[in-house]
């Protein structure tokens, strides 16, 4: 792990920036590649996170990890948080001051990172990192791209898990993603190869 992922994860698991430091057992910063192609990026830790400090170890996580291999993606070559780090309590949803307090974290996820496409994991991803977008019965399992980032929103495994009809709608989706995947990828090859190499140095001068 490169060593500012690692202090940044020190530094989540320390955070009282909210009142959620004080009913967790542990923050759960994050866990994975810190070279991954792929980003996941869910809502908040569940009760078996919160035990563990390691995000989607529950029955969500177990779809995740099904539905991952089936695109032959292994879970250990992906990134996964959440837009909050804390368990907020009973598994209600994040509330804004908590998703505010951890925003600098997600967003130096992403910096550091780099990753060539973010899953976005419900709509409460889907708000914290597409703003003002359409809700995710509408984009889910489609590429939206903003800026020089490439997201995918996809239902949360969770609904998949409560209403049985969304997992041929995850099935689906993720098979997209490794399509989405190799097109970003040969984007960025592409812009590499035409940027010369002397005037990335200039660039990295200003």
């Amino acid at each position: 792990m490169s060593e500012a992922l690692a202090d940044l994860e020190a530094q989540a698991r320390a955070c009282t920036l909210c009142a959620l430091s004080r009913s967790r057992i542990n923050a759960v910063p994050g866990a994975g590649d810190p070279r991954a192609r792929v980003m996941i990026v869910g809502e908040a830790p569940g009760k078996n996170e919160d035990q563990q400090g390691v995000p989607f170890v529950g029955t969500a996580g177990q779809l995740l990890n099904r539905l991952l291999g089936a695109i032959e993606i292994p879970r250990s070559e992906v990134y996964i948080t959440n837009i909050i780090k804390c368990r907020p309590p009973g598994n209600r949803d994040p509330l804004p001051v908590e998703v505010a307090a951890c925003s600098p974290f997600l967003d130096r996820q992403v910096a550091l990172i780099r990753p060539a496409v973010i899953l976005l994991l419900g709509r409460h991803a889907v708000q914290r990192l597409l703003p003002g977008s359409d809700g995710i019965s509408r984009i889910h399992g489609t590429l939206v791209e903003r800026g020089d980032r490439a997201y995918v929103p996809l239902y949360h495994p969770a609904a998949a898990l409560y209403n049985g009809f969304l997992v041929e709608t995850l099935e689906a989706d993720f098979r997209r993603v490794r399509g989405y995947i190799d097109l970003v990828e040969a984007r960025r090859a592409a812009a590499s190869a035409v940027t010369p190499p002397d005037a990335e140095q200039q660039l990295s001068l200003w």
